[in-house]
């Protein structure tokens, strides 16, 4: 989609100094706005600014003073993954072992 916006040139010089581009200053000026109020999710931040890994959009965030949204479910989540990981390299670790 194509939005058209009229900005006075002096507010443009502003926006975008050094004859940088507008258009990209105002679609960063937008992503963390769109995060915090929970109208965009992390991956929609991603595609929005052509970040290439999570850990972009992280550092972006973190930039334009923004925090992750990141509550007891995932953290939960996140053991439960890490715990899976675990058993998983115990049990290659244990049947290598046999192996040898």
């Amino acid at each position: 989609m194509t939005v058209t916006v009229e900005i006075p040139d002096q507010l443009a010089e502003a926006l975008a100094p050094s004859g940088g581009d507008l258009s990209r200053a105002v679609i960063e000026a937008m992503a963390p706005e769109g995060y915090r109020t929970d109208r965009l999710s992390e991956y929609e931040v991603q595609q929005l600014l052509g970040f290439e890994s999570r850990l972009d959009v992280h550092g972006f965030l973190k930039e334009h003073g923004v925090y992750l949204n990141y509550g007891m479910e995932d953290l939960e989540h996140d053991i439960r993954e890490v715990d899976r990981m675990k058993a998983l390299l115990a049990a290659r670790d244990h049947s290598q072992q046999h192996l040898e």
